[in-house]
């Protein structure tokens, strides 16, 4: 009874940012539970690896070149994928960019609108327009990436940019939750801590930081994509189906302290 709670057959998935880390797990974690999944990414070669990867391990996978910033682009691949799959049951906000370290005083206006462009208004586009699908079938699932920056301030790294986009999406989750609650399409987020993924390879290479992240750990260690991934699945499945509107942290205890 339980364990078919977590499948996905016959799903159609979508992963914004599906070329690579967490977007990459999390399109092997709904394969693998079964669902089609559609790797949505604006960088082609990543996602043309992703496939291949996939592939590799016994996965049909299928690619759109997507910007999340596009919100025409985003509207035309939802209704193209609601077109070709009938519908669209699940879809993963993962595409986002941090551009840290740069203090609030100094952080340029291109700076500034690029991390709230893709991290905010991405994510707004997409739930926009696959949710009016999702809303015409009275069912579908939204998961967006989100962060535990949303909760606490990092530190040493000054990012008062990509805190406040993660917040910004975390409120945006409960209040989509709350209009389209009862009309059968629940949309929760998934809040990492640090994981190890190519967006935070270069911290291996600056000791204080990777000091203060990891002593500011309980669990004193980096998150893996596949820990993201697996919420990630939970929150998509029928498992959750009882969730609507939940920020679920996922941060080795961070925000214990």
């Amino acid at each position: 009874m339980y364990l078919e709670k977590f499948k996905l057959d016959g799903k159609t998935a979508v992963v914004t940012g599906g070329g690579q880390g967490i977007g990459l797990a999390c399109v092997e974690a709904l394969a693998e539970a079964g669902a089609r999944v559609v790797i949505a990414d604006r960088d082609a070669k990543a996602a043309e690896a992703a496939r291949a990867e996939m592939g590799g391990k016994g996965y049909q996978t299928d690619v759109v070149d997507m910007d999340v910033t596009n919100s025409r682009r985003v509207s035309e691949v939802a209704d193209q994928l609601a077109s070709w799959f009938g519908k669209v049951d699940i879809l993963v906000n993962n595409a986002g960019i941090a551009r840290s370290e740069t203090p609030a005083e100094t952080v340029t206006d291109e700076h500034w609108l690029n991390v709230i462009d893709v991290n905010l208004n991405g994510t707004f586009w997409c739930c926009r327009a696959f949710g009016k699908h999702m809303l015409q079938a009275k069912a579908g699932t939204i998961v967006n990436v989100g962060s535990m920056s949303g909760f606490i301030v990092n530190k040493p790294q000054e990012q008062c940019y990509y805190n406040a986009s993660k917040a910004a999406v975390h409120h945006l989750t409960k209040s989509l939750a709350a209009e389209w609650g009862a009309r059968g399409v629940r949309v929760n987020a998934v809040a990492p801590t640090y994981i190890e993924t190519p967006l935070n390879a270069f911290v291996k290479s600056n000791a204080k930081m990777y000091d203060a992240w990891i002593g500011g750990t309980p669990m004193a260690r980096m998150g893996q994509v596949e820990e993201i991934a697996s919420v990630v699945l939970f929150l998509a499945s029928d498992a959750a189906s009882l969730m609507t509107g939940s920020i679920v942290l996922v941060d080795g205890g961070y925000t214990c302290w």
